[in-house]
């Protein structure tokens, strides 16, 4: 809004100049039209407040607007800008007592007709009654407007019709989202008791459900359980207080209707009151309510060879039907090999907003929309290259399928090429390898060394590869370069600061402390490659003096490649001749003690709640522990933030990737996997207070990391 600005009057202007200098009263002047709207009016009830007002003075940026509730009513201390929408730019907002001061961000002209919501932090006085709310700014002196609070005696609550169920798709079987409530309490949440969800059948319900598929009032969480029909959910920190609930199970927690025909209600149950919803029906498949079809839509795509990893943007309508904040968008590719082992949501756009999270099953990948997000009929996704998604492996005619609330909408046929890339040179070797296999190559005369050595500065890196066991195609395969933990890895590298034989790189990706090169050239398989990281790539040595070593890997072979230490502040290491690459092997015995801790090593204690790196302590969840008397257990959380290792967990599995070589495991089971091989495990994952318990032995072994003791503080090290 545009602030009035108009002239003196000329009489009025002598006047002043000539007229002594009194300060004019404030009261002169006094904000409008209040009206304030609770949306619970019940004694005790955790409210949202909408306050109107005109306002008779202009205010400029930096003014302030003040609302006060009285005696009885409670104000959170930590209100701030997110528990404020307004219908002007909100500058800050902080709260004093009971007084609500919002600095204002932008001039409002006088005559202005302003809406504030509080969407959090109100809290009505524990007995009905006639209260007086004050609102006042900068420049207009209080007004104030009564609110009625009443008794909750006449409230359902504990009885039926009490709230609603919203399902995202009312199909019968089908997989869904549920969202319960909101439900008024009668006591308030509190943190570490539980919550009980009864379902209408067990059918409905896995075995098991994250706690990152629930949001107890937006919030994860502590723990999830499910037994029979019921779920047992316990109360987060951030919950702690509240008289409102409103449960969501995403669809990823797989919660199936039940069959059409009947009408259904979920019961909830808080602090010994049992709360039922409405009613609520289930249609039958393939009814007229059931999901529809939208119009045709385009699929971009960055490359269209068979098998190559490619960007993809499409768009389409789905006419009534709208996207909304908190829901999925479901992206049904043609086969479930496109989709790689990991997904990140920054990799992944709706809108051009990046989603609240990335789920996937099968050839499917569900996107929720971001709590921000504007309810839309068209629904734009971009995914970008980074996320690898590839496309299918053989030519031909596909079909990309998208579903908002039930409607799916199926593209335009895209044509998929043949392979873009000329066949490498086949290499005379003996006997064929079979697919998914790789001829061990040696490369025991590997070098890898730096063009600057000294401690926290800017460096090239020379690699030397003396022969791959497996061809690499151009632009679709990759060299991978892992720098240990002090290295200061940029996020982004120009594929002009990288060479592969003298060529520049197709694309250089960066993930984390791993730099993936793509040669813009084929290489044969049992012939080698110079791959040079010029110091432009921004790539800078550690702080401290010490030996590192940097590994190579390749997106088409098992296992290390090779990897060589190299100097930092001290004289360049000769670089011994390594062992071949091995197949992921079973975890062995502890090594022989050793006395040399390298620096890049992370050391921990069993029955220790910490980790040390680089001389500083940092917190585990929990204590690495003995299983068995000989399998030393680490948390999940180690692995991230020790080893830099790309980990996902929860109370479930956990995922441990480095380059393309992912370990699987499964809460409670022995059986692990690398890639799809199975093995045994000496002890099971257990899960301690929601955090999983791996043993270390398994991981490093497969992932090529050595393991040692340290007497000296009665530690193990981890190091590469």
């Amino acid at each position: 809004m545009e602030k009035s600005k108009k002239a003196l009057p000329i009489m009025l202007a002598t006047a002043l100049a000539t007229t002594p200098f009194v300060i004019a009263p404030q009261s002169a002047s006094a904000i409008t039209d209040i009206s304030i709207d609770p949306d619970d009016d019940e004694e005790g009830a955790d409210s949202k407040y909408t306050i109107d007002f005109t306002i008779e003075k202009a205010l400029d940026s930096g003014d302030k607007i003040y609302i006060t509730f009285p005696k009885g009513f409670d104000v959170d201390s930590s209100m701030d800008e997110d528990d404020i929408d307004a219908d002007f730019e909100v500058k800050s907002v902080s709260v004093s007592g009971r007084e609500i001061t919002i600095k204002v961000d932008e001039e409002l002209s006088k005559g202005s007709d302003l809406r504030i919501k509080i969407t959090d932090g109100i809290t009505n006085p524990d007995k009905k009654g006639t209260y007086s709310i004050d609102i006042s700014t900068s420049a207009e002196s209080e007004e104030s407007e009564d609110v009625k609070i009443t008794s909750g005696s006449s409230s359902s609550k504990g009885s039926s019709d009490d709230y609603s169920v919203d399902i995202d798709d009312k199909t019968e079987k089908k997989e869904t989202e549920y969202e319960i409530g909101p439900i008024k309490l009668k006591d308030k949440l509190t943190k570490g008791d539980y919550i009980t969800v009864t379902f209408p059948s067990s059918d409905m319900l896995p075995s098991k459900i994250s706690k990152d598929d629930i949001d107890i009032n937006e919030y994860t969480p502590d723990s999830v359980s499910v037994s029979g029909k019921k779920v047992e959910i316990k109360v987060p920190s951030k919950a702690d207080g509240k008289k409102e609930l409103t449960l969501k199970f995403y669809k990823s927690a797989r919660i199936t209707n039940p069959s059409a025909g009947d009408k259904y209600t979920i019961d909830v149950k808080w602090d010994g009151t049992t709360y039922t919803s409405k009613k609520f029906d289930i249609k039958k498949s393939g009814s007229s309510s059931s999901s529809s079809t939208a119009s045709d839509f385009t699929v971009s795509l960055s490359d269209s060879s068979a098998g190559a990893r490619t960007s993809f943007s499409f768009e389409a309508d789905f006419g009534k039907t709208e996207l909304k904040a908190d829901s999925d968008v479901i992206i049904e590719f043609p086969s479930s090999g496109m989709i790689p082992g990991y997904l990140n949501p920054d990799d992944f756009k709706i809108n051009g907003k990046t989603p609240k999270r990335v789920g996937f099953a099968g050839n499917s990948i569900a996107l929720t929309a971001p709590s921000n997000f504007s309810s839309s009929k068209n629904v734009k996704v971009d995914i970008d290259y980074n996320a690898w998604i590839t496309n299918p492996k053989a030519a031909g005619d596909y079909t990309l399928k998208m579903t908002v609330d039930g409607k799916t909408a199926t593209s335009k046929t895209f044509r998929i090429n043949g392979a873009g890339a000329v066949t490498p040179t086949p290499t005379p070797t003996p006997t064929p390898t079979t697919p998914g296999t790789t001829a061990p190559a040696n490369n025991s005369t590997a070098t890898i060394t730096l063009t600057n050595t000294a401690v926290g500065k800017q460096t090239g890196v020379n690699i030397a590869v003396k022969a791959f066991g497996a061809p690499l195609v151009k632009q679709r395969d990759f060299i991978e370069v892992v720098f240990p933990v002090g290295y200061k890895v940029p996020a982004y590298i120009a594929p002009a600061s990288v060479s592969v034989n003298g060529v520049a790189a197709s694309f250089v990706a960066v993930r984390g402390q791993n730099v993936l090169v793509y040669p813009a050239q084929d290489i044969a398989a049992g012939t080698g490659a110079n791959i040079v990281i010029g110091a432009a790539a921004n790539i800078v040595n550690p702080a401290a003096k010490n030996t590192y070593t940097i590994n190579v890997f390749s997106s088409e072979e098992k296992g290390l490649l090779f990897g060589r230490a190299v100097g930092v502040g001290v004289p360049q290491p000769a670089q011994p001749a390594q062992p071949a690459p091995q197949q992921p092997q079973q975890p062995q015995q502890p090594q022989q003690p050793q006395t040399a801790v390298p620096a890049n090593a992370a050391l921990f204690k069993v029955n220790n709640k910490s980790f040390t790196l680089h001389g500083k302590v940092y917190p585990l969840q929990e204590a690495p522990y003995l299983a068995n008397g000989n399998t030393t257990m680490v948390p999940a959380q180690f692995f991230k933030e020790a080893m830099a290792l790309t980990t996902q967990w929860n109370n479930q599995t956990v995922a441990i990737i480095k380059g393309r070589t992912v370990v699987r495991f499964t809460v409670d089971s022995n059986k692990a996997y690398v890639g799809s091989q199975e093995f045994t495990l000496p002890a099971p994952v257990a899960l301690k207070n929601g955090m999983p318990m791996v043993p270390i032995r398994f991981v490093t072994d497969n992932l090529g990391y050595k393991v040692g003791w340290d007497a000296k503080t009665s530690s193990v090290f981890v190091y590469q």
